[in-house]
């Protein structure tokens, strides 16, 4: 696609299940003038423990869904799709293609004064070493830990974010982790962590910043429709679509969540399910 062609095409976003909601509300917010098409594969949620040819494959047939509805961008608001599929899928296509590990990287170092940074994730992110790559490729001498959770993402698909049982889980989770006293900075290497931030920062405790990647990745994306001059010209009411591959109710659930503070805006939206 060339430059300045179909800037009125919405932006295509991808996640494992509803944590990329929190991506998807950013990009509203900060670019109110674009469409947003979003696909949760909640049915086959966790991506985390998978083997990374099964995250490829997932991530690509949400890519190929996502093209038949001639989108101008897509943004993989999916930690474990960004390791394993996001640099394949850059070599395969001609319209803008964003992860999410990048700008959460950036965004940490910019948070740390000590340069010790925790990064939790899923099984899959961990293993890769995503974050330990994107962050010491811009500064060699952080000190990087980092922690798998993989009890996060189903208890947050379940809608269980606040309260004594996710106290428990994410306290237990992050125990190891709570002796390591000296970092300054935390990441939440997965789109999901964000809905049980609360918890997780009352864990942590309050002298420790924690980091999204949702907000940077945002303004990453408006830099880049900005730089193709793919910026949406109009001025009218978007509709955005979300579709998911599982169940409907327990996805409703986790988006009024979500968008609680802002509930018009989506007004008029479609909300469905899809067969990948």
């Amino acid at each position: 696609m060339k430059e300045g062609d179909g800037m009125n095409r919405a932006i295509g976003v991808i996640d494992s299940g509803v944590g990329g909601l929190t991506v998807a509300y950013e990009l509203m917010r900060q670019l109110p003038n674009e469409q947003m098409i979003y696909v949760g594969d909640t049915l086959r949620c966790p991506y985390g423990p998978r083997p990374a040819h099964e995250v490829k494959q997932f991530t690509t047939e949400i890519v190929r869904f996502l093209l038949k509805k001639d989108i101008k961008m897509i943004v993989i608001a999916c930690n474990t799709a960004t390791a394993f599929a996001l640099e394949d899928l850059k070599k395969e296509l001609d319209i803008p293609i964003l992860g999410v590990i990048q700008p959460g990287a950036r965004a940490a170092i910019k948070s740390t004064i000590n340069n010790k940074i925790g990064v939790i994730g899923t099984e899959g992110t961990i293993y890769s070493q995503a974050y330990v790559k994107a962050l010491k490729q811009i500064n060699y001498e952080l000190m990087v830990t980092t922690l798998a959770c993989p009890s996060f993402v189903p208890m947050v698909e379940k809608g269980i974010l606040e309260g004594k049982q996710a106290e428990k889980v994410v306290s237990q989770s992050l125990k190891q982790l709570k002796h390591i006293q000296s970092i300054d900075t935390l990441v939440l290497g997965c789109t999901h962590y964000p809905l049980l931030e609360k918890t997780i920062q009352r864990v942590i405790g309050s002298h420790i910043q924690i980091i999204s990647s949702s907000e940077e990745t945002a303004r990453e994306a408006s830099a880049i429709l900005q730089e193709h001059h793919l910026l949406a010209q109009n001025t009218r009411k978007n509709e955005h679509c979300f579709y998911v591959t599982g169940n409907l109710q327990d996805f409703m659930k986790i988006y009024q969540t979500v968008f609680k503070e802002n509930l018009e805006v989506l007004n008029g939206s479609t909300i469905g399910k899809v067969n990948l």
